[in-house]
């Protein structure tokens, strides 16, 4: 290959390659993103999953407003909670809802 094609093969893939970039932002711009706040992260609930996409692990808030953290064992039969806000601050239940440990 000459000097004079291989020149113009260049020039030319650089001149398709921006004018292409520019077309494209202009046909495809989807705006800036911004974070909500660049010290903190803003969710009503936050959930740990598996493999298999169940839940072993949750903070977030109930109904009543008050915060919670729940783990889930392996087999799903016992279920840490903690919560300041309730009556029982600790809390291990088995999978029927009886508690085997608690404290204040």
């Amino acid at each position: 290959m000459t000097r004079l094609p291989l020149l113009l093969l260049l020039v030319t893939t650089f001149s398709g390659s921006f004018i292409g970039g520019m077309v494209g932002e202009r046909l495809y711009a989807s705006g800036v993103v911004h974070a909500q706040k660049t010290n903190g992260v803003h969710a009503e609930e936050f959930l740990l999953l598996d493999q298999t996409g169940k839940a072993r692990a949750g903070l977030g808030l109930d109904s009543n407003g008050e915060v919670g953290l729940v783990l889930t064992s392996r087999d799903g039969n016992r279920v840490l909670a903690l919560s300041p806000d309730g009556p029982v601050a600790v809390k291990l239940s088995e999978r029927s809802g009886r508690i085997v440990w608690s404290a204040p």
